[in-house]
């Protein structure tokens, strides 16, 4: 028993802890968004671009949670805009703009150096080093999701899954994205301290994915998401310390395991017998 509550014993892995559990729900709540709207990639290209913010903000000493911020919005908003203005796929969009951002992000870096966080904890995150600092902006980020998802609950609703319609019968689509990128944008610049550039977007994708798989009614989904998301962030951050592994890693291997421990009880079979999700509100 002391070996299973040793850790606890620590300042600094509470801490932690606390920050990978956030961490994980709010990447469950949002990740449930990207991937109905076929954009799971959006996620991991997101996290690259919001590295050549990263970058510049270090260069010309701006803060850091403000230049990333507002590179990673613009490169959302400009992939939406490719995306709707041009006959090529959101994935397409997605590849030319963040990847031509994370290698200008790499190439100012190279020429000029950092003046901020290290080159290794942006790409690979440091959830034990993280400050008090950014664990209040994420608890924040967390909150402001929260509030998002509940006041336009409807509206992202069905602009997510018919924004043909949704933009006749009076809903402001390119509102509801551009308010969509922005919490997507502030989530990844929240964790990305945690997580890193090259794990974030598993943390998006597979809580989403594994509620799918559970259930065939959007709100539930909706739960279910950032309850899994939560449950990987706290039980990968435990696994970190007893197996000397990063936790980044582990978050996202214990995400693996449970997507494939669903997988096999289930066989798949909610998606396979319903095509589309209940998206009854009541």
């Amino acid at each position: 028993m002391d070996v299973l509550l040793d850790p606890f014993t620590y300042p600094f892995f509470v801490k932690g802890l606390i920050v990978a559990t956030m961490a994980g729900g709010l990447c469950g709540l949002i990740g449930v968004f990207i991937t109905l709207r076929g954009m799971s990639y959006i996620g991991h290209g997101l996290s690259h671009a919001i590295f050549g913010g990263f970058a510049a903000s270090s260069i010309i000493a701006v803060n850091y949670y403000l230049g990333a911020g507002l590179w990673g919005l613009a490169s959302a908003l400009a992939i939406n805009s490719v995306t709707k203005r041009r006959r090529i796929g959101a994935d397409a969009a997605i590849g030319v703009i963040t990847t031509a951002s994370f290698a200008l992000g790499v190439a100012l870096l190279k020429f000029y150096g950092s003046k901020g966080p290290s080159f290794d904890a942006a790409l690979f995150g440091s959830v034990l080093g993280i400050t008090y600092t950014d664990m209040w902006i994420l608890a924040g980020v967390a909150v402001f999701a929260g509030i998002v998802v509940f006041l336009n609950y409807r509206s992202l609703l069905f602009a997510t899954f018919d924004p043909d319609v949704a933009d006749v019968s009076g809903v402001r689509v390119a509102r509801v994205d551009a308010l969509l990128m922005l919490v997507l944008s502030l989530s990844i610049l929240a964790t990305l301290t945690v997580i890193g550039v090259t794990l974030v977007a598993a943390t998006l994708v597979v809580p989403a994915v594994v509620a799918r798989m559970l259930t065939n009614r959007f709100s539930r989904m909706l739960v279910l998401s950032t309850i899994i998301g939560a449950v990987c962030g706290f039980v990968g951050m435990y696994l970190s310390y007893h197996l000397d592994v990063p936790s980044g890693t582990t978050i996202v291997l214990t995400g693996a395991a449970v997507f494939g421990a669903v997988m096999l009880v289930t066989g798949g079979r909610r998606l396979q017998r319903a095509g589309h999700l209940d998206t009854h509100t009541a």
